[in-house]
């Protein structure tokens, strides 16, 4: 499995040659695409060859563009994923409601799990909280224990002021690292040949990506825990270093440790898996 993270941060040229990602600036580096998962091209002095960006894409090597402020801005998607992306769309639209209300529950409930484990292992007494909201949580959780879980959740991190709506550094990390998960599930979703708009939960008709933003929901945690243990008032080349090497984290999952970028190819697959199958015991989460 493909494992590095690659950043090109400075005006340079980046070509194909028999395998290898060829960057050329002050100096000439070579990457083989095996080892590649994901590539984030975070200056706008950057050039492709057309012969590189199509071995990217058959390689299904996550691409992100980031914009004049260096943050992740757009992704670069195949138009097919999978050879038989019709079936699987066919699938996706056929999916039974139920089963998609229950693996929604069931994504909900590990989100505010793995939320609980991250403030316990801060020694915040608010994790029982969000334990008690798991045991509340109802079929697609109509009453909204996700959104509390959040609340406490959040205020526990960062203090009683804090507000995901606030302009402040916290936030501006967030949103980064956030960025660069998604991008990870996108390309995962497509890779299996499903679609990336049509949700289980989320359905806002302006979010081309609400499919992935439910399959995402557990793996936000891992952002978080990243952005707590950081300091700083502006959101410098080092703490995007750190927010860019969360793919890389180790966790287990399916009993083996795998990084992140691999993790998520696996839950998605076992969460396709159970809403083709009704089987909710097919999916795997991960574990710290």
């Amino acid at each position: 499995m493909s494992w590095r993270t690659v950043v090109v941060s400075t005006h340079s040229k980046l070509e194909y040659k028999m395998g290898y990602l060829v960057c050329r600036n002050e100096q000439i580096k070579k990457i083989h695409l095996s080892e590649i998962s994901t590539l984030i091209v975070e200056s706008t002095a950057v050039s492709f060859t057309a012969a590189l960006v199509c071995e990217l894409i058959k390689n299904k090597i996550n691409i992100v563009f980031c914009d004049e402020q260096h943050n992740p801005h757009s992704q670069l998607l195949p138009l097919n994923g999978s050879h038989d992306a019709s079936k699987k769309l066919k699938t996706q639209i056929e999916w039974n409601e139920n089963i998609r209300n229950e693996v929604w529950t069931e994504i909900v409930a590990n989100k505010i799990y793995q939320q609980a484990k991250h403030l316990k292992d801060l020694g915040c007494e608010q994790y029982k909280m969000l334990y008690s909201y798991i045991e509340e949580l109802q079929p697609c959780d109509v009453s909204n224990r996700e959104g509390h879980a959040a609340k406490v959740y959040f205020n526990a991190l960062f203090g009683l002021s804090f507000s995901r709506n606030k302009q402040c550094f916290s936030n501006s990390a967030l949103d980064y690292g956030y960025a660069i998960i998604l991008s990870a599930f996108n390309r995962a979703v497509v890779a299996n040949g499903y679609n990336t708009q049509m949700g289980l939960y989320h359905r806002n008709e302006f979010n081309p990506f609400n499919f992935s933003c439910d399959l995402m929901e557990p793996f936000r945690v891992l952002v978080d825990r990243v952005v707590f243990s950081m300091a700083g008032e502006t959101l410098d080349v080092d703490s995007k270093r750190l927010l860019q090497n969360i793919l890389n984290i180790k966790v287990s999952i399916v009993g083996k440790e795998y990084s992140v970028s691999d993790a998520i190819n696996i839950y998605c697959k076992s969460v396709f898996n159970a809403l083709c199958t009704g089987d909710l015991s097919q999916i795997s989460f991960y574990e710290l």
